[in-house]
């Protein structure tokens, strides 16, 4: 793979070019929603990794399938309930006149991806009667779209546990021989992002100018249980209750490179070794592992198309890394949910 990996001017997702991120919250109820969205539509993939996803629209994403292009990516909290949040999303971008269209039709129809996190059991008040409040915060997301914004404790993030630590949303960006690849994560996760008896990242060795830390590489032993630095571990206090979905990292990474869906398809299987660099354990039972790729179809691969494929692949994985650990890197301490920045630093 040749050529130097830099991160791109903000390390964001958004430093693809025609890339924006929206977010919306709040804070009674510990949760969010945080979409992605193109300027115009996008190629997709997506890869299921975990053994509890809760998805929409994400089947249509096969390359076998009619739809080869998306208008968006909805992440939320709210279990079953946040994936009425794409409903808002799809509203607001048909409103906004993008979507496909019908000679027959004066409607137009955007195909809005989502897949969401459990965060029921964090603290909040999730007493919000028969309407939930997910569409309201789709909409409300599309309304604040632009190229910065914020990490942690942000839109989907709000409410996202990793491990024993809190969660939440982060992003990363990565340029290499004129192609850019752009991450955002949002982490909550059954394993760990921490090495056991540590204050290190798992993907400690992938972090760029000191992105979350600068913490470094250290000896450390592997053991077979599932271990945090205190050995109060989310394993622990959900052994005797754990059930499938209760966690999820979602993750959608972006790239300018022209991709077919079959290519987009391969590239999100590779993204999602990223999980693997950053989580210990991963794509567990409990987990809702998912991830998205998005080509915005600027610059073309170089030849021969599967080595180029590869070296992007291996990129969007580190990426992938580094977004997770920079979504608890920067999250606050909520309640009795604990930061990494408080119990290491």
């Amino acid at each position: 793979m040749a050529g130097r990996v830099i991160p791109g001017k903000r390390n964001l997702i958004t430093d693809v070019a025609g890339i924006k991120v929206g977010q919306a919250d709040d804070a009674d109820i510990l949760s969010g929603v945080t979409v992605v969205l193109p300027d115009e539509a996008a190629v997709a993939g997506v890869n299921i990794s975990g053994g509890a996803p809760g998805t929409r629209e994400t089947d249509a994403l096969d390359p076998s399938c009619l739809v080869e292009a998306v208008h968006g990516i909805v992440f939320s909290g709210g279990s079953v309930f946040g994936l009425d949040a794409a409903s808002g999303v799809t509203s607001w971008l048909a409103g906004q006149g993008r979507g496909f269209s019908f000679r027959t039709q004066p409607k137009v129809c955007p195909v809005v991806p989502a897949a969401n996190l459990f965060d029921l059991t964090n603290g909040g008040n999730k007493d919000w009667g028969e309407v939930p409040p997910y569409r309201q915060m789709g909409l409300k997301a599309c309304d604040q779209v632009a190229k910065n914004f914020s990490l942690g404790n942000h839109g989907a993030g709000l409410g996202a546990l990793a491990g024993i630590y809190k969660g939440g949303v982060g992003s990363a960006s990565a340029i290499f021989n004129g192609l850019t690849v752009g991450a955002l994560a949002v982490v909550n996760s059954f394993g760990s992002p921490v090495i056991p008896g540590t204050g290190a990242f798992w993907a400690a060795p992938f972090e760029c100018e000191g992105e979350f830390g600068g913490t470094g590489r250290i000896d450390f032993e592997l053991s077979s249980e599932l271990q945090t630095p205190e050995s109060l571990t989310k394993a622990s206090r959900l052994r005797s209750s754990a059930q499938a979905g209760q966690n999820t990292s979602l993750c959608v990474v972006a790239t300018d490179a022209i991709l077919t869906p079959a290519q987009a398809r391969r590239m999100a299987i590779m993204a999602s070794d990223g999980m693997a660099r950053a989580l210990r354990p991963v794509h567990t039972p409990y987990d809702g592992d998912v991830v998205y790729v998005l080509s915005t179809g600027q610059k073309a691969l170089e030849d021969p198309h599967p080595l180029a494929l590869s070296s992007l692949g291996t990129i969007a994985a580190d990426t992938t890394a580094r977004a997770i650990v920079r979504g608890v890197y920067e999250a606050e301490t909520i309640g009795e949910w604990a930061s990494y920045r408080q119990l290491h630093r």
